[in-house]
């Protein structure tokens, strides 16, 4: 590659890992893991542009599962690679909508697509010019939210029809942590056939002049606090799942009772609200002398145990009561309620009782909310008060279905999960405020 100031060489570009398959035509399906700074989305988007601008005649495609996720993921990344290559973006017809790109010199296109439906790929063959490349990006997506293996079985025969000449698929994801996740199951099937290479990279494989010592630093960070996580996150290990979810708790590190309440900014109440089941409102803030998120105190009441169930007006009341309560202990801090999305009921309840209070309908992302929680126990980034007893008794029972693990799927058992759901509420909800708590590297979702 050539720019008006300096030839750029590819291998300058990509690592050395990446080298041998670059132009090699004889596989016909390529996989990319990785983990964290693995440079994968980066030598997928280089790879789009040296085919368009490479070959003669040819096309490439690439998809996500979601078009939603295109425009700043995938695209974005090839608008840099044109850069990278020392290109002029005067060379390319650049368009959003559609969302393509066009090498004008020969032709060649790059096309954008999501795959929403089975409906979304039909159509897009290019009749003039062959598609060579199909690129899928974060394919994990494809079996957690699609078909799976029939979803890109059916990508690939769309594709490939009519289409003698060269054909590669190529496909990039991080792998999850379960290794029985449909997507390595997947990905062993695929790596016995002679069609199929497999590479698998993390960042130690990069230049650190690449990556910079800050981001070395980082996940030396996380090694020294939490191992499992790293091989996870860096080195794009399935670790498998440890059956208690908060495998990381411990109750001499994360248990604090001794600060100062006045201390507390980002004040939130998360509600979990239940008839038969128990009901829980747990308090947290932000610390900012300690930059901690600090639990304050709870409320908890189980129909079953206590043998007397209550009605949706009498929670609001004693959550009247505890919202004052924490109201004083905080300064009088405006505080923030995250309510569990399915107790409508009660919100109601709660704005007759407390007129002006801001309710927000809780964000009950179960997977992330846990990663995100999880981050912050492991970087000693959340403590819980002794006041938040029955909070506590539920880090050692909050565990992860074994039989879903098997059959490949990450989800945990609902029960004693009342405080657990409640902590996660507040978490996604100042989630923007908690990820500064963390390593720069860390504020981002896997």
């Amino acid at each position: 590659m050539t720019s008006p100031n300096k030839e750029i060489k590819l291998s300058s570009l990509i690592i050395k890992k990446y080298h041998d398959t670059f132009n090699n035509t004889s596989y016909v399906h390529k996989i990319f893991t990785s983990g964290r700074a693995g440079t994968k989305s980066s030598r997928g988007a280089i790879k789009a542009v040296y085919k368009v601008i490479s070959d003669d005649s040819c096309s490439v495609v690439v998809l996500r599962k979601f078009h939603n996720k295109l425009k700043k993921t995938v695209y974005k990344e090839v608008l840099r690679a044109i850069k990278r290559l020392g290109l002029d973006k005067k060379d390319f017809k650049i368009t959003v909508s559609p969302m393509e790109i066009k090498y004008l010199k020969n032709g060649n296109t790059i096309y954008f697509t999501g795959n929403d439906s089975i409906d979304d790929t039909k159509g897009m063959i290019d009749e003039e010019k062959p598609i060579k490349l199909v690129i899928l990006d974060e394919l994990t997506e494809f079996f957690e939210k699609g078909d799976g293996e029939d979803e890109i079985s059916n990508i690939e025969a769309t594709f490939i029809r009519g289409n003698d000449e060269e054909f590669c698929m190529e496909y990039y994801f991080n792998p999850p942590r379960n290794k029985k996740a449909p997507v390595m199951k997947w990905l062993e099937k695929m790596k016995k056939r002679e069609d199929v290479k497999h590479i698998h990279v993390d960042y130690r494989d990069v230049p650190v002049e690449w990556l910079g010592q800050k981001l070395i630093d980082s996940a030396l960070a996380m090694k020294s606090v939490d191992e499992q996580m790293y091989n996870w996150i860096w080195l794009g290990m399935s670790v498998g799942l440890s059956e208690v979810v908060y495998y990381m708790f411990d109750e001499k590190k994360h248990i604090n009772n001794s600060f100062d309440r006045k201390a507390l900014i980002h004040v939130g109440i998360a509600i979990d609200y239940g008839q038969l089941n128990a009901t829980t409102f747990q308090a947290f803030g932000i610390n900012q002398n300690t930059m901690i998120m600090q639990g304050i105190n709870e409320y908890y009441h189980s129909g079953r145990t206590s043998g007397k169930q209550k009605a949706p007006s009498e929670y609001a009341s004693d959550f009247k009561m505890f919202y004052m309560e924490i109201k004083s202990l905080t300064g009088n801090k405006k505080i923030d309620v995250f309510i569990d999305p399915s107790a409508r009921g009660l919100a109601e309840e709660i704005k007759r009782q407390i007129p002006g209070i801001r309710i927000i309908g809780a964000d009950n992302k179960v997977s992330l909310g846990i990663e995100r929680t999880q981050k912050l126990l492991a970087f000693g980034k959340l403590n819980v008060s002794t006041d938040q007893s029955n909070l506590i008794d539920e880090f050692g029972s909050y565990k992860y279905d074994k039989d879903k693990i098997e059959k490949g799927k990450e989800e945990v058992v609902k029960q004693s999960d009342h405080g657990m759901d409640a902590m996660r509420y507040y978490v996604m909800g100042k989630w923007k405020f908690l990820k500064l708590l963390l390593p720069e590297t860390e504020r981002g979702d896997n």
